[in-house]
């Protein structure tokens, strides 16, 4: 039952995806993404990690689409211009398209494992922790550097969007 739902989410998932790249509305577009961060959320559940879920849902839909409806509402999108702009590199995107086709096609019938390996096993000294406890111990001990990291930067992203949305004192 639980492979019949993934089947379910996995095809809406990539029809949702087609639809945005395809759909010459940006309003539906964004709709469909966001009907494609929804099944990408329920896979996720389905996989047994609920903390990525909730982190899909919350993010992804809750914030960054919404950003992008309000930003599509509020800009008046001149979509035949839009599509002119690109209508020279469809011929070179179809050709891409079909290579990544290809490679996919390669790679899920062959047994091409590549130069990086699979891990086959959890490591030990994670394997009595489970979700939320096993990625705090991993952040907070080997990954403690790119995790104060990503946090400076985005301090420094919030403190330039915070001068950016103030604008010029002097006025």
């Amino acid at each position: 039952m639980e492979l019949l739902f993934f089947y379910i989410f996995a095809g809406v998932a990539i029809i949702s995806s087609v639809m945005v790249v395809t759909n010459k509305n940006v309003l539906h577009a964004a709709l469909f993404l966001i009907l494609t961060f929804f099944c990408v959320a329920a896979i996720y559940i389905l996989l047994r990690a609920e903390f990525l879920a909730a982190v899909q849902v919350l993010l992804y839909v809750g914030a960054i689409m919404a950003l992008f409806v309000f930003t599509i509402l509020l800009i008046n999108v001149m979509q035949a211009q839009f599509l002119r702009q690109f209508h020279g590199q469809r011929p070179l995107a179809a050709i891409l398209v079909i290579a990544l086709l290809l490679e996919t096609v390669f790679l899920l019938f062959s047994d091409f494992q590549g130069s990086f390996p699979l891990m086959q096993e959890t490591p030990p000294e994670i394997a009595g922790k489970a979700g939320l406890e096993g990625l705090a111990w991993l952040l907070m001990t080997d990954y403690l550097l790119v995790f104060e990291v990503a946090a400076v930067l985005l301090l420094a992203a919030l403190i330039g969007a915070v001068v950016l949305a103030r604008g010029d004192l002097r006025q």
